[in-house]
């Protein structure tokens, strides 16, 4: 699986593995981690490692990781081999003893159609004002679901995948989703506003998976809702966002996407996107309360 922080063509980001979910887990776990750098972040001290599986933790992927010393970064280029360890604590990870053996060419992406498909193919990202497509869903009680069900409540929604591993990216979000429920619940004025939390990897996160996901959450279904459904629907619905994903093609679990998150109106019309995971609950509520105040 693979990861993205931001929308580029090379660039890998993701977001629910309760790294810590018992007292007597360890603070942190270390990992050797073997890759090829594919781009550097200096001023973020994050680079984007393509990396074979590291046991025990993650399948092969492509995902920026921050390093623990910004330094480092000045003698690392794309397409230098290394090895590495990835430390995971309970709420980030970052790599460490980072060893240049090797370079090689980077990996060509596929070359783009020579047509590509107009905006007028429904690919085209929403802009602020305009009405969410009603999409198909299944939620996690097995039942079929439109978008257009959520109508007459204002949505904060999020897309992620349960296998995410690191704690900085979907882990985050089912964090950051449950630190607004908590707020939302404290909040008579918020009592309208629902959260919708959308799986695009409907090959693992069957709603029997997804149950048990928001269980682990400590998910009030009332008012947070867990939705999947076909492959295709689901990647072209969340495109409508900015969100990006990608499967390799001899392993499933190899997944390339980014991070967005969204409030939608209670007229059903898009409000706000917020990209990566640098936004915070307290910034969604204060955005939700300025939506308030404009009825």
């Amino acid at each position: 699986m693979r990861a993205q922080l931001v929308v580029t063509p090379c660039l890998s980001i993701c977001l629910a593995l309760p790294l810590a979910a018992c007292s007597n887990a360890p603070a942190q776990r270390s990992f050797t981690l073997q890759g090829q750098v594919q781009s550097i972040d200096a001023p973020r001290k994050l680079v984007v490692v393509k990396h074979g599986e590291i046991k025990g933790f993650m399948p092969a992927m492509t995902m920026p990781y921050e390093v623990e010393e910004a330094k480092i970064l000045d003698r690392l280029a794309p397409g230098d081999l290394i090895n590495a360890r990835l430390i995971v604590f309970s709420n980030g990870a970052h790599l460490s003893a980072i060893k240049k053996v090797g370079t090689a060419p980077l990996e060509q992406p596929p070359a783009e159609a020579p047509n590509p498909p107009a905006a007028s193919s429904g690919f085209e990202l929403l802009k602020p004002g305009e009405a969410v497509p009603d999409g198909t869903f299944v939620d996690q009680d097995g039942k079929k679901r439109t978008f257009g069900g959520f109508n007459g409540s204002p949505v904060v929604m999020t897309f992620i995948y349960t296998r995410c591993p690191l704690p900085t990216f979907c882990p985050l979000m089912d964090r950051h989703f449950a630190t607004l429920q908590k707020a939302l619940k404290a909040d008579p004025a918020m009592k309208a506003v629902h959260l919708v939390t959308v799986s695009f990897d409907p090959a693992t996160d069957t709603p029997t998976v997804l149950t048990k996901h928001a269980k682990s959450l400590d998910a009030d279904l009332t008012r947070w809702t867990f939705l999947t459904g076909d492959r295709d629907e689901v990647d072209q619905f969340a495109a409508r966002f900015g969100v990006s994903v990608a499967r390799a093609l001899n392993d499933a679990r190899d997944i390339t996407h980014n991070l967005r998150t969204a409030i939608v109106g209670a007229d059903g019309k898009l409000v706000k996107v917020y990209t990566g995971n640098e936004w915070s609950p307290e910034q969604i509520l204060a955005d939700l309360k300025d939506l308030g105040s404009q009825k």
